[in-house]
Formats: structure tokens, sequence, C-alpha cells
């Protein structure tokens, strides 16, 4: 192989390896000035969205570890923390310490959800990604069944605000006004007169040193292990079912944390679709971070909520300026979240063809001896 043909190779992948979040920047760089807001207006939009998002995206981490690909199933976890936050709020328990009893409450729930889901995706192997998302719609049947009929009924609700006229069943929408922000607004900070998270960019801090740590630990090699060879795992004494489980659990009960994180920051809980996009969002923001199916970082998570944020932020006014309805830039953003999954897996598997190939060329190359006179 020539150096020049070596060149347009290591460029080539390159691209190919960093397709996704450089479309991004083209599109964000474009849209922008078309969108006519302010430095200071998005740089507030961005903190603001990085601790409501980072939490939820962090936790598909551990699956793509493990190589179980893109936890669709991390909506299992979001449905658990919502339970735990409409208990809670009947309870009236309000503040911090709510939202701590929230999670407090609904970690046994995901735990559980994790673990059917675990079993469910070892009967799957090779398909978790689609299996996990269908999972998702039929748990999500269980939910509506839960929060629609049981509670008010057979789960006993005294909150009359949160209960329908007809007594049972909860209502569409809550006010979490005993809990908004009261993470965001732990510890107060303004820096150039926007608000900072603080507590919450601690508590995100602390889940990447946590991955960080596991990565390290007997399990995380483990999981690595899995990920790359299951049958080679087997034979090294690893017991592969149980490590896909566990890693499943840990996803799901992160994300349960996620969403509750996530709804305090919002301050209100749609009762029957707060958790529909959860999933969507958070692997298209991983994904246009750079992220793929098979691997994955820290990096990759606080790249992909900026990235996805900026164009969620600015498209529809960009939309507005460009085509004259703003509607064209919400009808992009939702074409973005569930279009850049299925570009991002095509870009994977052409990734792949072409590691492939690289490598059968980089064989041949070593195995063509030159003749000797």
């Amino acid at each position: 192989m020539t150096k020049k043909n070596g060149f347009k190779d290591t460029i080539s992948h390159l691209f190919i390896g960093n397709a996704v979040p450089i479309m991004f920047i083209i599109l964000i760089a474009i849209a922008i000035p078309l969108s006519g807001f302010s430095t200071r207006y998005l740089i507030e939009e961005m903190v603001t969205r990085l601790g409501r998002d980072s939490f939820l995206v962090l936790s598909l981490l551990i699956p793509i570890m493990a190589g179980m690909g893109l936890n669709f199933g991390i909506v299992l976890g979001a449905m658990a923390g919502q339970i735990g936050i409409i208990l809670v709020t009947n309870w009236g328990v309000s503040g911090v310490g709510g939202l701590f009893l929230a999670m407090a409450v609904a970690t046994p729930l995901a735990i559980l959800l994790g673990w059917i889901a675990g079993i469910v995706l070892n009967h799957a192997k090779g398909r978790e990604m689609v299996t996990s998302m269908i999972l998702g719609f039929f748990i999500n049947g269980v939910y509506q069944l839960v929060v629609l009929y049981f509670m008010g009924k057979i789960i006993p609700i005294s909150n009359s605000a949160l209960v329908l006229s007809r007594g049972y069943g909860i209502r569409n929408a809550i006010d979490l006004k005993g809990m908004r922000q009261s993470l965001d607004r732990l510890i107060p900070l303004k820096i150039g007169g926007i608000a900072v998270p603080v507590a919450t960019f601690i508590f995100i801090a602390l889940l990447c040193v946590f991955i960080w740590w596991f990565a390290k630990t007997k399990l995380g090699h483990d999981m690595r292990a899995v990920g790359q060879d299951m049958s080679v795992s087997e034979n090294a004494g690893i017991k592969v079912e149980r490590t896909r489980i566990i890693a499943i659990i840990l996803s799901t009960v992160l994300a349960c944390y996620g969403q509750i994180i996530f709804l305090q920051n919002i301050g209100t809980l749609n009762t029957y679709n707060s958790h529909d996009q959860t999933a969507t969002f958070a692997i298209a923001a991983l994904l246009i971070g750079g992220a793929t199916v098979a691997k994955a970082s820290i990096p990759n998570v606080f790249v992909g909520v900026i990235l996805f944020h900026l164009m969620f932020v600015v498209a529809p006014k960009a939309g507005k300026q460009l085509m004259g309805s703003a509607m064209i830039g919400e009808y992009f953003r939702v074409f973005v979240s569930y279009g850049i999954i299925a570009v991002s897996i095509v870009l994977y598997a052409w990734k792949r063809s072409n590691e492939k190939e690289r490598s059968r060329r980089s064989l041949r190359g070593e195995q063509e001896i030159p003749k000797t006179d």
C-alpha cells in the first residue's frame, strides 16, 4: 500500500467515524445566524439542557460497554421514575428530600424492570436494540394500566389534585411545584447573569466518575470482554448472561434517576407521555456526539447533548426565517431525532465493512513478497 493510499484511507476512516458530528456542526453553523438568537441566550439554554439531559444519556453507556448496543429500554427506567414522583407528590413530600425519596421509591421498581429486560434480551442476542424498543412499548401498556386504573382504586391516592374526576386514575398533567428545580437551585450560582445548576452538575460528575471507575473493576472488564466476544468470555469462565443482566439493570436504574432529574427541571409531569421520547432523544444525542452502536464514551455524551439541543433550539426560528414557517423547523427536529439513529446505524455498518476491507488489503500487502533476482 502506497503512502498516498494510506493517507487517503486515514482521511476516509476519520470522516466516516465522525460523519454525524461533522454534519451537525455544519447544519448548526448555518442555522445559528439564521435564527438570530444571541450568544448569551444560546449559552444559557445549553447550560440548562446539559443539566437536564446528560444523566439520561450517560445511562446508555454501560449496555454499550457490554456489547448490547443502544438500550431503547431506558424508557422502563423513566416510567419507574415517574411512578416514584407520583407517589411522592401524593405523600406531599417536597424539595430535595422529595426528589431523593422519589429516587428511593422508584429504585426497586427500576431494578425489577431492568431484571425483566435483561432476561428478555438474553433470549434475543444480536437483536437487543429492536427487542428493547418493543419491550418498552409492552411495559408502557402496563404503566398506562397502572396509572389510569390501578391508582386510586388498588393503589391509594389521597391527594385529590392528582386524581381524575371519576375518582381513580392520574390526571394528564401534574404540577411538580413542590420539587420544581429543587436540585438545580440547591447551590445557587450565577456566572455573567446565567444560572448554573451546580448541584445537578455535581450529581452528573459523580456519575461520570462512577462509570470511569466501574469500567476498571473486574465486572467492568467482564462486560467489555462479553461485548467483544460472548463465546470466548463464556470459555474464560465469565457468566455472560448474568453480566448482561447486570448491565441492563444498572442502565435502567440510572435512567430512572435521570428522568427524575429531567422532570424536576421541567417542573411538570405529563403522566401519559413524558417518557415517550426519552430513549429516542437520548440515543440521538449520544450518536450525534460521535458514538456508535458498539463504542461510546463520556465526551460523546456532552458533545452530543450540546449539538443535539443547539439544533432543537435554533431549528424552529431558522425554519421560520428560511421558509417563512416555524413548523418547518419543528418537522426538521422530529425528522432529525429519528433519522439520525438510522443514519448512524447505516454509517456504523459501512464503517465496519470498510475496516474489514482495509484489513484484507493490509494482509494481502504483507503477504506479497517481492521476487529477488
